[in-house]
């Protein structure tokens, strides 16, 4: 059984030490089941939010999605239901400037992109509070997150749920942001939110989650990177024995560790490298070949949320450590680290050992294990040993 007092107190408790009686809170609401109940447990908890509905997506330069209307339907029935203020505002353009843009050009470079990641970072929590959010106290978000604080620093943290934990999405946010965010619902599991959405008898109790890229909505993948950068025609190469084993369309529909879609038999097969030059794909092939796996990963930036792995180690050990204080970049106070990471969207973290070099200017990940598919243009999350604090992160510039 449900006990909502019991749920919403962690949402009381993280407004309350802000010392604010009446705090503005801004919901992003997209429709869908996750945000629909953020809006029903603020409520809940006695608070009234002004909700935003994000009008972003791919209707322009020639493609058309209209599954916004459905869900702007249902922010709408969910404004009247607790009669609650409602604005629809347009971040298309700068959508389009920065998120598309960068999809393109990552594609286009033989790079692995996250857009949702960029997206979080420039348009939901940078051009919104750029023009709205900063009116706001808060801003209530349906992500699976915590936030926690651990001697009275403020940190992102991982959901309780690992399956839907959604921390290495919000990896690329600063300090200011996370201070503004709440994740009313992100301490709660799937069928928990379900469960609140029918109780509550809320219209999108039912809707099935949302797939795939932020952007993209129904459209195919495929379909927008050939209508962004069109075909080329190019070999595919068989790693071990330098043989054409196939052809393919052009090296932006392929990335680094992909099984599928490589229209090859005789398999399986991986991508294990991309020659961008000659627009060459390399594979391998086999149930588990040795080149898809690499054990180190290099970035050459990272960015850290609240406070750095050596900076956290330090708080852990009773070091006073004041918010945005500046970090030697030396071996001497940044020597190899236990850490926890992800390089893509799964439940699973893997142990690593965190390092600076600082004559190459570079921080170097090493893995307890061997990693499939370390893609170039990715993103390497970095947690601590309990797999609870979201440090951060950084691209990822080669594995091996």
């Amino acid at each position: 059984m449900i006990d909502i007092q019991e749920i919403i107190r962690p949402i009381r408790e993280r407004i309350e030490r802000s010392g604010l009686k009446e705090p503005k809170i801004a919901v992003l609401a997209s429709g869908g089941v996750d945000s629909s109940v953020v809006i029903h447990l603020l409520t809940e908890a006695g608070y009234r939010p002004t909700l935003f509905y994000i009008q972003i997506g791919m209707d322009k330069d020639g493609f058309e999605d209209c599954s916004w209307e459905d869900d702007l339907a249902i922010v709408n029935i969910l404004a009247k239901k607790y009669d609650l203020p409602m604005q629809v505002v347009s971040l298309h353009d700068e959508y389009w400037a920065n998120v598309v843009q960068y999809t393109i050009d990552s594609v286009k470079e033989g790079l692995t992109p996250n857009p949702d990641m960029m997206c979080n970072k420039l348009i939901k929590f940078g051009c919104f509070e750029e023009a709205w959010g900063k009116d706001f106290d808060f801003i209530a978000t349906g992500h699976y997150a915590t936030t926690s604080f651990v001697n009275e620093h403020l940190f992102l943290s991982t959901a309780p749920d690992p399956v839907k934990d959604q921390t290495d999405f919000l990896a690329q946010i600063n300090f200011r942001q996370i201070s503004k965010l709440i994740f009313p619902s992100g301490h709660l599991t799937k069928p928990q939110v379900r469960e609140i959405a029918e109780m509550a008898q809320l219209p999108s109790a039912h809707r099935k989650d949302s797939q795939g890229i932020c952007f993209l909505g129904k459209v195919n993948y495929n379909e927008f990177i050939e209508r962004a950068l069109g075909t080329k025609e190019g070999r595919i190469i068989e790693r071990e024995t330098g043989k054409v084993v196939g052809r393919h369309k052009g090296y932006w529909f392929h990335t680094i560790g992909q099984r599928k879609g490589l229209g090859l038999s005789g398999g399986p097969w991986f991508v294990v490298k991309k020659n961008i030059k000659r627009n060459i794909i390399i594979v391998s092939r086999g149930y588990d070949p040795a080149d898809q796996y690499g054990e180190h990963i290099i970035t050459k930036e990272m960015n850290w949320i609240s406070l750095s792995p050596w900076q956290y180690q330090r708080l852990m050990k009773g070091e006073v450590v004041e918010q945005g204080e500046e970090l030697a970049k030396t071996e001497e106070a940044m020597p190899p680290i236990k850490v926890q990471f992800k390089i893509r969207h799964t439940p699973d973290f893997t142990e690593g050992i965190l390092a600076y070099d600082s004559k190459k200017e570079e921080y170097r990940l090493d893995s307890a294990e061997r990693i499939q598919g370390i893609a170039p243009g990715q993103y390497a999350v970095i947690y601590d040993e309990t797999c609870t604090i979201c440090f951060g992160s950084g691209v990822i510039h080669k594995g091996f």
